[in-house]
């Protein structure tokens, strides 16, 4: 693969630009604090076109991924749309030559993460997820902890997040578009866990209950599942369950629960709580605040990886392993059993 002199050598561009959130602009403004040069934007609504040429003057603005990738000598590519368009357009962007990022999830199915991955490697081209949680303050303490051998062998963790709540009306709570209740929040609590667990994935199993709150909403069928769980069994014997529910009128405390033969951790992205035994058994609790985020390193380390040969943390292939656990857990719901995990 062919290396940049600096930073700034490496053109960048956004396809989406939406209000939500400003993700569009918040991603370019990391990818500029990386050092890299914001160059493009596509977008279908030509609003927000005039939106990010106020936040960056001069910049190339395009109305379709396929004229951007035409016009534009933009070397890296994010992609900031709708879950089910992050494969297809990505794939034009591979094909194209260009290094891609999607925001998370990589895509809906394995079979999608597939062909992203041998488009990349067909083109000589990088391929990640903006992972940007991957350097969260609460996980990144968790591994250090947990690393040190604070809990022992961790065998078991549950990974959860609920509420009770009627969904809103956007796109995300469309299943069709989003690929469902897991593959928001889920995604990143599967990142966390399996920094965890070191170990292949074996199997998993999924369930989930519909039909409660689709009726209320404009995707009607459509809606998501008001919970979606799955259970991940991994081959050193170690599990992972998730559980996202907007159904559950009593939540569990902390995001993740990590168990070990020596204790039990928990965190949030707030704090976090440790339960040990000392060496007379009595048990001993700690607690504290989570360090700072450092979600900067992603841009960092992509930038970095093109221009010094970085090792590149956020992998498509790494990125792969979350969605080839929804995508298990979302086939297993409807067939009722579990399914054994496929590695390319």
């Amino acid at each position: 693969m062919k290396r940049f002199a600096k930073p700034g050598d490496i053109k960048v561009g956004v396809v989406g630009y939406g209000g939500a959130f400003n993700m569009g602009r918040a991603h370019l403004n990391e990818m500029q604090k990386a050092g890299m040069t914001p160059t493009a934007v596509a977008e279908i609504d030509p609003k927000r076109l005039e939106a990010a040429t106020k936040d960056f003057p001069g910049i190339g603005t395009f109305a379709s991924v396929e004229e951007m990738l035409r016009k534009s000598p933009v070397n890296l590519v994010t992609i900031i749309t709708p879950h089910n368009t992050h494969a297809p357009l990505a794939l034009k962007c591979l094909r194209a030559g260009r290094h891609t990022v999607c925001e998370k999830p990589l895509a809906i199915t394995t079979a999608e993460c597939d062909a992203m991955i041998s488009a990349a490697r067909r083109s000589d081209a990088v391929l990640s997820t903006y992972h940007n949680r991957h350097w969260d303050g609460c996980i990144m303490n968790a591994v250090k902890r947990i690393g040190a051998g604070a809990i022992g062998e961790v065998f078991r963790i549950e990974a959860h997040m609920g509420a009770w709540a009627q969904p809103s009306d956007w796109w995300r709570t469309s299943q069709t578009i989003s690929g469902g209740i897991l593959y928001d929040w889920g995604v990143h609590l599967l990142e966390y866990s399996l920094q965890l667990v070191d170990s292949e994935i074996a199997e998993v199993s999924g369930f989930n209950h519909t039909g409660f709150w689709a009726p209320k909403t404009a995707w009607k069928k459509d809606t998501n599942e008001d919970e979606g769980f799955a259970v991940v069994r991994f081959r050193n014997g170690a599990w992972v369950t998730l559980s996202i529910s907007q159904l559950d009128s009593n939540p569990k405390k902390g995001w993740l629960e990590i168990t070990g033969t020596k204790g039990s951790y928990v965190f949030d992205g707030k704090i976090w709580e440790q339960t040990a035994h000392d060496a007379e058994g009595n048990t001993v609790v700690t607690k504290g605040t989570n360090p700072a985020s450092e979600g900067w390193r992603f841009y960092q380390n992509v930038a970095d990886h093109l221009v010094k040969n970085a090792r590149l943390v956020i992998t498509p292939e790494w990125s792969r392993r979350p969605i080839h656990i929804l995508d298990l857990a979302c086939q297993s719901a409807k067939k009722g059993t579990a399914l054994q995990a496929k590695y390319r």
